[in-house]
């Protein structure tokens, strides 16, 4: 049997959502026993993946040289990311947990998609993001969260926007052409369940 392989689904992924991959890759990374001296530091691939979310809102307006930029943004944040995925493949010799722990994906594990958990899109009008995520069973209510700019640290920087009855959601009032991070955690009998993984969103 093939061990399982780490896989590179993240190359095909549109830029907002590189970064937001990107982003996780980062937090499951740091600190992360099994990872002590990535091929690429995490210091590195912060850098990238900011550069790549200030080239993003600077395409926001569809310049050529600032699509240009983003291109080439995309291209140095891939680079230290491959680098990284490499770094865990030969780490995690093939052992499925220890890929996961590292935020990549394996090649066995059905690739998941950002819609299948939480989708953040355009609103009803500018400067407002419609949420919709997947209705849990004996979900009772789903708890919604923000924040602004870049992910936070910690919990203790998220913002609630709001608490439905319904597996969706949307914000108005938001900032234009601004970088905000989306997650929702469904509420039931049990307690608070966790929180999705953030999404990323500019917001138009």
């Amino acid at each position: 049997m093939k061990k399982p392989k780490v896989t590179l689904d993240f190359i095909k992924l549109s830029p907002v959502n590189k970064a937001s991959h990107y982003h996780t890759v980062i937090d499951h990374m740091s600190n992360n026993p099994l990872y002590p001296s990535p091929d690429a530091s995490m210091i590195d691939a912060q850098t990238v993946v900011d550069a790549l979310g200030k080239a993003i809102l600077a395409a926001a307006d569809g310049g050529h040289i600032a699509i240009s930029a983003l291109n080439d943004a995309v291209a140095s944040a891939d680079a230290v990311f491959r680098i990284l995925a490499a770094y865990v493949e030969r780490i995690a010799l093939g052992d499925e947990t220890s890929i996961l722990s590292s935020g990549f994906h394996f090649s066995k594990q059905p690739v998941s998609r950002n819609k299948e958990t939480l989708v953040a899109k355009d609103g009803s009008h500018s400067g407002s993001v419609q949420l919709d995520t997947l209705r849990i069973d004996r979900g009772v209510t789903y708890v919604w969260q923000m924040c602004k700019g870049k992910l936070p640290d910690n919990d203790n920087g998220w913002v609630q926007i709001g608490i439905t009855t319904q597996a969706s959601f949307e914000i108005s009032n938001l900032d234009i052409a601004t970088i905000y991070y989306f997650r929702v955690a469904a509420v039931t009998p049990d307690g608070i369940q966790d929180f999705s993984a953030p999404v990323m969103k500019v917001v138009q």
